[in-house]
């Protein structure tokens, strides 16, 4: 019998977006049950949630809710605390009343380097624990220190982020999600062919990449 190509899941995710860490979380988890989890490449791609937010400025994370969604800041704290409950079940410890506001263009630029250095994954989990259980500002000192933690060069990092490499990069991935008629994040695709919108439980996950695999043509 041939063996299946395998599954490609692609995802499109912003670091600041409490439900994308979430959905990587129970994606994860139905990997560890998956039977052909190493047959399993998993790439992740650029999205902005907020690119209206100016590059370069900051705001507390509550304010910031409080003014796109229109609401008291007592309502954006009732809103969050919810998801911070659904985290906690993932053993994501959030941090809404530190976390900080901030365009992440810049963040996407530092993730497409550390993939040209095979440590892309590596970077998108880094920036999202910053960003939501450690309170981190993502500007660029922070992001060359972060980069530097997971390896990759900080001179290389702080050149990039001085400049636009990359851009392009960023820019490619977000109209991919448009043409798939992504509209939010996080957004996975399997194999090109099935996709899965939203932080979905663990079993919906598995249910997709079992129906990916069996389709996927044979080598």
């Amino acid at each position: 019998m041939a063996d299946v190509a395998g599954v490609l899941v692609e995802i499109w995710s912003d670091i600041v977006c409490p439900w994308c860490y979430i959905g990587k979380r129970r994606l994860e988890t139905a990997l560890r049950t998956f039977e052909h989890a190493d047959d399993v490449e998993l790439v992740w791609r650029s999205f902005q949630l907020d690119p209206s937010v100016p590059r370069g400025t900051t705001e507390p994370v509550y304010d910031a809710l409080a003014k796109k969604f229109g609401g008291s800041k007592d309502q954006v704290k009732a809103m969050t605390a919810q998801v911070a409950e659904l985290a906690e079940a993932e053993g994501l410890h959030y941090d809404f009343a530190s976390a900080v506001s901030i365009n992440t263009f810049d963040a996407h630029r530092l993730i497409h380097l550390a993939k040209a250095h095979g440590l892309g994954a590596e970077a998108h989990e880094r920036l999202m624990r910053a960003n939501l259980i450690e309170g981190a500002t993502l500007d660029t000192a922070n992001l060359v220190q972060l980069g530097a933690e997971i390896g990759v060069p900080a001179a290389e990092a702080q050149r990039v982020l001085a400049g636009d490499d990359y851009t392009s990069d960023v820019e490619d991935d977000i109209r991919q999600a448009r043409l798939y008629g992504a509209s939010g994040v996080p957004f996975f695709v399997l194999n090109q062919a099935y996709g899965v919108s939203g932080a979905q439980s663990a079993d919906v996950f598995l249910q997709a990449l079992r129906t990916a695999y069996e389709a996927a043509p044979a080598r």
